[in-house]
């Protein structure tokens, strides 16, 4: 891999903002550049997080040699396409979750990956996050004993403006928990026992205000250890602070309690006295390993811990929640 990697950021929108604050932190490790289909925004983003270059457009940053790496950060219905284009240029491939829409797509992406040798990284940063890390270190050392219940918690009052490009499905992939709920359904996926059946329960839409996605989902599973789950998910629904809500983990000799953001947990186990335990707040959503893992797997040729075959079993669930959902709605 040479050294520093370069990363071109395809679309300056609000996630790039996000992941370019993350990535301070590399220094001189990672160089960035931006591409953007209005040039003076490629060039304002560059003078703002101090990139390399800017580019007019998307295959102009795909097609420079001086890139070894292309973070797709637009809508998921040009996902696919530029994904396909960056990996027949050679290039590595950071997707930003949801990846793709279909199956068929993930299908297509890892053909085209394997036939260029290169990685691709789908961007879960929650499968990085301290608070996932630590749930998964809980569990497997048995602190509950055996899991009866999951109980996951995704509620806040959060509309989308009417010109937002979430409220067209065409342009996001699906509605509000396909284009983020994708992310409380991997965690729930990720902590290691799997999920065997599934199925999603969705209230009546509202049709008042801008926002005219479908915003909320119930989601009921089963666990191959016995246990059972579920997650709920909504962007309408007041929350404590905008946005606090408690997701728990209950097992027959203990229970962990935590804030669903990840700010901090609590322990409770039969016998012992509850402690109260912080993940961690440096990386707290995840992003800096998230991208140290994308270097080390540039560098090393290893898989990624978030690759397309995680990001494959994700999409099964989701689609079997969506024809669960089709079997019982009119």
């Amino acid at each position: 891999m040479p050294s520093p990697l370069h990363l071109a950021f395809l679309g300056c929108g609000f996630i790039t903002q996000v992941h370019s604050r993350h990535l301070k932190g590399f220094k001189s490790d990672i160089v960035v550049s931006y591409a953007s289909r209005e040039r003076a925004r490629a060039e304002e983003y560059c003078r703002r997080f101090h990139g390399s270059r800017s580019f007019a457009d998307y295959a102009s940053a795909i097609d420079d040699p001086r890139v070894d790496a292309v973070v797709i950060a637009v809508p998921p219905a040009l996902h696919l396409d530029l994904t396909l284009r960056a990996l027949a240029a050679g290039k590595h491939v950071l997707v930003e979750k949801p990846a793709y829409p279909t199956l068929g797509d993930y299908q297509a992406v890892r053909e085209a990956r394997d036939r260029a040798g290169r990685i691709v990284l789908v961007g879960e940063n929650d499968h990085y996050k301290p608070l996932a890390i630590k749930l998964r270190q809980l569990l497997a050392d048995g602190v509950i004993g055996e899991m009866v219940f999951g109980h996951f918690s995704s509620i806040v009052k959060r509309l989308k403006a009417a010109d937002d490009w979430r409220n067209d499905e065409s342009m996001a992939g699906g509605d509000a928990f396909f284009e983020e709920g994708i992310h409380w359904l991997h965690l729930a996926a990720s902590l290691g026992p799997t999920i065997t059946s599934i199925s999603g329960f969705r209230p009546a839409p509202s049709s008042e205000g801008p926002d005219k996605r479908v915003k909320s989902m119930l989601v009921s599973f089963n666990y191959d250890n016995g246990a059972v789950g579920s997650l709920y998910y909504s962007r309408e629904i007041p929350s404590m602070l905008k946005g606090l809500r408690l997701s728990k983990l209950m097992g027959r000799n203990g229970v962990i309690t935590f804030e669903s953001n990840g700010a901090v947990m609590l322990v409770r186990r039969e016998g012992s006295l509850p402690r109260i335990v912080f993940p961690g707040f440096r990386d707290i959503r995840g992003y800096q390993a998230m991208y140290r893992d994308f270097r080390d797997s540039i560098s090393s040729g290893r898989a990624p811990e978030m690759s397309l075959e995680r990001a494959i079993d994700d999409q099964r669930l989701m689609d079997q929640i969506y024809s669960s959902l089709q079997a019982v709605e009119p």
